[in-house]
């Protein structure tokens, strides 16, 4: 589990060493990376359009990152003394959002909207995706989060989404209103746009579970299976169990637990595939939506009998996400019969 999983320093350009639960790589390596990257980016938009002075714009724009580092080694700016930190769970955040865009993109010509359409929308969903994730999460855990903080703190503990923090229901319900919005803004319908979108939505998901995992968040219950997790100090999940009381200060890690980020992972990619081979014979617009909607929330149900990060809610011994399980199973099963209804299908013929 690695909370940061590198960190770019700059006091020895060429450093490539393990430093406690960290890797630290030296800001030449990234540099060499990017030029690299950029080298072959430039190539193929110059065999595409054939034109220099695009290729050079191009490559003239994609040198400010090496250039901003070598300036941050010449000026040894406060970032520079304690290296530039990639976060693990948002470098599963980003390979998942990135893996379920492309992915939507190719499916998307199914109902004959181009894959632009796809990148075009994402931003629509993303922003109020993570607002709503994160609203959902503080209304969760408001003492929790503000505890003991006062001014500018607060500010930043409600912004602070590089320490995670986000439910995903939460960034389900955000998404949909901004996809719903782009369609409106494009004449598309939103109910085919989101059978489109949906699989992907649960690769998304699959790499974020993992993003849990290095961060230590969603953390399971103690057991004594042959895979069962032991979190070292740094994580989310050690700092949560010394408060409980469970473990002390000064264990070496936590004691076994189900990870049960990675059984959420796992179903994900399943769910994401099940989804993915119905989309090709859905019967009906809204169906891919619908099943999803049935089915991810028993997943959801079983799993968090087996987490161990959220207590009862509204005095009964039900997560939060159980009880809104509840809720959408039956409300998918309406959804599902109200589609079926409407026997509208928005597929291009082949």
């Amino acid at each position: 589990m690695r909370k940061v999983l590198l960190r770019f320093v700059f006091d020895n350009l060429w450093q490539w060493q393990s430093v406690g639960n960290e890797l630290h790589v030296g800001a030449a390596w990234l540099m060499l990376l990017w030029l690299a990257v950029e080298c072959i980016a430039v190539a193929v938009l110059y065999h595409q359009s054939r034109s220099f002075r695009e290729s050079a714009i191009a490559a003239g724009f994609w040198l400010i990152v090496p250039a901003g580092l070598l300036v941050v080694w010449q000026l040894q700016p406060p970032i520079a003394k304690s290296g530039i930190p990639v976060f693990g769970y948002g470098m599963m955040m980003f390979i998942g959002f990135s893996s379920a865009t492309w992915l939507a993109s190719r499916r998307v010509r199914k109902i004959g909207q181009p894959p632009e359409a796809i990148w075009d929308m994402m931003m629509w969903a993303l922003i109020p995706g993570l607002i709503v994730a994160r609203l959902t999460y503080l209304l969760q855990n408001w003492n929790q989060v503000f505890a003991g903080k006062q001014g500018g703190q607060l500010l930043v503990a409600a912004l602070a989404l590089w320490d995670g923090g986000i439910v995903f229901y939460g960034g389900v319900m955000g998404g949909i209103i901004g996809i719903v919005i782009f369609c409106r803004k494009r004449n598309v319908s939103p109910v085919a746009m989101l059978d489109v979108i949906v699989p992907s939505l649960f690769v998304g998901e699959g790499f974020g579970r993992i993003g849990c995992f290095l961060y230590g968040c969603c953390f399971g219950r103690a057991c004594t299976l042959p895979w069962a997790v032991r979190f070292p100090p740094d994580s989310l999940t050690f700092e949560k169990l010394v408060e409980r009381g469970t473990i002390q200060p000064d264990a070496a890690a936590t004691i076994p637990l189900h990870p049960t980020q990675l059984y959420s992972s796992v179903a994900a990619f399943v769910l994401a595939g099940i989804l993915a081979w119905y989309f090709r014979r859905r019967p009906f617009d809204g169906a891919v939506l619908a099943l999803a909607w049935i089915l991810y929330p028993i997943n959801r149900y079983v799993l968090e009998t087996l987490r161990d990060d959220e207590p009862g809610r509204l005095g009964i011994d039900l997560t939060f996400s159980q009880q809104v399980s509840i809720a959408l199973v039956i409300s998918g099963g309406v959804a599902m019969y109200y589609f079926s209804r409407q026997r509208k299908l928005t597929k291009v013929k082949a």
